[in-house]
């Protein structure tokens, strides 16, 4: 405790009622939440399975449990609920299925799982129709709207779509006995209401809790917290209204507003010192955020030090940006004798990260991309890794109704259906019920045999599996279902040769690691975390992190490239259109307040776009920064006259590269 601040201990310590801590961009908030679950077991005696800390994404979640496993040894904190708000929802809906007509091992579709009964039902396969689809459904859902209240509220022809396959989308999903994302906070909401008995069973289990990210909050995510506090109403809020970035994705900063209208009691704290950034990075992003009307006023300030100006560049154009940015990398590595890992470069829009790619290959800088597709999410991996999933577990559903429609093999949505529905009266996988008699009565033979067929085929796999070698089974398997003929049937050649070199690698990654370890195909499934091998294997990577903004936050560097800062780009045209700058400024702030020690800002004058130089203006939040502790180059703002041209001044960082670094 004493290394904390006074309005850090103070969020710790009061207990009174509501609290909501505003807590700014580097201000130790993880901190005060894992201290505070600490103090309410040691200091309080509360049981830590009365105790819920609920967060955004599961690598804070796995953060904040670790930390409080270091504040807590020896206790037994397994039943703290630390944890994301679907995976909270799952606990509720396992216990609770019944209430809902569900089983308790219903299933969790995937968005890829979810697009296919999408892309079914609006009879498209379009793929960029259908998360336009899937997009509007998801917001209705979290908005708490109904399919009957999204027929009323229909503004255009894609909504009007929408709204007509929403309602069959949901009875699938439920003949399935499945849900999606988004059923995992809209059902246990529509539980709570409708059942307060067992509303009032959860809030006596969860006695205190305290939220993470408040502001990313949405209409449903907000119903549940204040079903879950009831009259009782003991939580912390921590949230930080200049960092509402996702607004586009359902989240409502009103959630902040209504909190002091909602619990008149509500206490507020402010925590202001960063413990990130230097003077000139915070003042430059208080500067920016001022523009902004405020939900709450607070100044985040610093005791690190002045520290670097702030650079802002301007290019001739993407491609001269992209080369600059490597280059300025290169050379401050150089004379700081840093770690790539030490650098980021951020940017708006995923297409920006394009050209950088290319500069940084030719550079042999190594990058990480976030907020790419990771390979186990690419849709021919899936396919190939759901008959995996099968042969070891017979029970995984979704894992059955991908295998079984991909490739197509007769099997239809109507079958499908009518044996969901089966499987979920009897309690039973979707896998077992198909030999059953009693679903055998339901449908007619054409329908039932390709199911049988499929089904038999599984068992001898499976029988195959358990003890031949990986890399036999697996060939086997491709050649019976055809899936490479399916590709090039169903793909463009191009495509399809990229999709099927990607099934080349798992085959023989899989292939080469049951060689290695003796292990048949059951065995390398079951005990392989497929999903887990690429993120453990970047993790310990010496490289230089490529990310949107939005994927950036809540993390830090000490030096950051902000690239693109235009018009245009940031903020976005569609949001200046619908008169929505306020969340580009914040998403600005969010950007600037990534950096440590060092800030880089550069925007092009021209930005090549299809095969013609289209005219940019720098953004209006470079302005917004103020002057003082900004340095300008390039362009009509250079603070200094700058006669070099954009290729003299990369010659000279190459030329710099060539001497030995300054000694520290």
């Amino acid at each position: 405790m004493s290394a904390l601040n006074a309005p850090q201990r103070e969020a710790i310590h009061y207990l009174d009622g509501p609290l909501l801590v505003l807590a700014g961009a580097g201000s130790g908030k993880t901190r005060v939440i894992t201290q505070k679950i600490a103090y309410l077991v040691q200091g309080c005696g509360l049981a830590p399975n009365h105790i819920a800390a609920i967060t955004f994404t599961n690598k804070a979640a796995k953060e904040m449990r670790e930390r409080v496993d270091k504040l807590l040894p020896g206790q037994p904190t397994d039943a703290l609920q630390i944890s994301t708000f679907h995976s909270l929802g799952v606990r509720i809906l396992r216990e609770e299925a019944k209430a809902l007509g569900y089983k308790p091992r219903f299933s969790i579709f995937d968005a890829a799982d979810c697009a296919g009964i999408v892309g079914d039902l609006a009879r498209s396969i379009d793929k960029g129709a259908l998360r336009r689809l899937q997009a509007i459904i998801s917001n209705w859902k979290n908005a708490l709207i109904t399919p009957e209240a999204a027929r009323q509220l229909v503004a255009d022809e894609h909504e009007k779509l929408a709204a007509e396959v929403y309602l069959s989308y949901e009875a699938t999903l439920k003949a399935y006995q499945a849900v999606d994302f988004d059923d995992l906070i809209m059902l246990p909401v529509r539980l709570f209401e409708a059942h307060p008995e067992i509303a009032e069973k959860w809030q006596n289990r969860l006695r205190y809790l305290l939220v993470d990210e408040y502001q990313d909050t949405n209409a449903c995510q907000y119903r549940l917290l204040k079903q879950l506090t009831g009259a009782r109403a003991q939580f912390t809020a921590v949230g930080d209204d200049d960092q509402a970035i996702y607004g586009w994705r359902g989240a409502d900063i009103a959630n902040l507003r209504k909190l002091p209208e909602e619990f008149p009691r509500l206490k507020v704290i402010k925590l202001e010192q960063n413990y990130r950034s230097t003077v000139r990075i915070l003042k430059a992003a208080n500067n920016v955020i001022a523009h902004n009307e405020k939900v709450f006023e607070k100044r985040l300030w610093s005791d690190l030090g002045h520290g670097d100006p702030i650079y802002v560049s301007a290019h001739p154009d993407n491609e001269v940006e992209a080369e600059a940015v490597a280059m300025k990398l290169l050379a401050h590595k150089f004379e700081h004798r840093g770690k790539f890992a030490d650098y980021a470069i951020l940017y708006r829009s995923n297409h920006q990260a394009r050209v950088l790619e290319t500069q940084l290959r030719n550079q042999r800088v190594p990058y990480l991309l976030s907020g790419g597709q990771s390979f186990f999410d690419k849709a021919e991996i899936k396919d190939i890794t759901a008959y995996l999933r099968l042969l070891v577990n017979e029970d995984d559903d979704p894992a059955f109704i991908r295998a079984a429609t991909t490739p197509k093999r007769g099997i239809g949505a109507a079958t499908l259906q009518a044996l969901g529905q089966y499987a979920g009266e009897r309690h039973i996988s979707l896998f077992a019920a198909l030999f059953e008699q009693g679903f055998a009565a339901r449908v007619q033979p054409r329908q039932l045999d390709p199911l049988h067929e499929f089904g038999h085929f599984i068992q001898r796999m499976q029988q195959r599996a358990g003890r031949e070698s990986a890399k036999t089974v697996l060939a086997d398997l491709l050649a019976a279902i055809r899936y490479e003929a399916w590709l090039y049937d169903s793909e463009e050649p191009r495509t399809a040769d990229s999709k099927w070199a990607n099934v080349g690698e798992l085959m023989g990654w899989l292939a080469n690691k049951g060689d290695a370890e003796g292990k048949n195909l059951l065995e390398l499934t079951q005990t392989l975390a497929l999903l887990n091998m690429i993120d453990k294997e970047a993790a310990d990577l010496d490289a230089v992190q490529l990310s949107t903004l939005h994927a950036a936050k809540g993390l830090e560097y000490k030096h950051v490239f902000l690239i693109g800062v235009e018009e245009g780009l940031l903020p976005h045209r569609e949001s200046v259109d619908t008169g929505k700058v306020e969340e580009e400024r914040r998403l600005m702030y969010v950007g600037i307040t990534r950096a440590q020690r060092s800030l880089h800002i550069s925007y092009c004058e021209r930005r090549k776009l299809a095969r013609e130089l289209v005219p940019c203006q720098p953004s209006r939040f470079i302005a917004e920064m103020g002057r003082d502790d900004v340095r300008f180059s390039g362009g009509q703002h250079a603070t200094t006259p700058d006669k070099a041209t954009g290729s003299d001044r990369l010659a000279a960082m190459k030329a710099m590269l060539s001497k030995p670094p300054k000694r520290s």
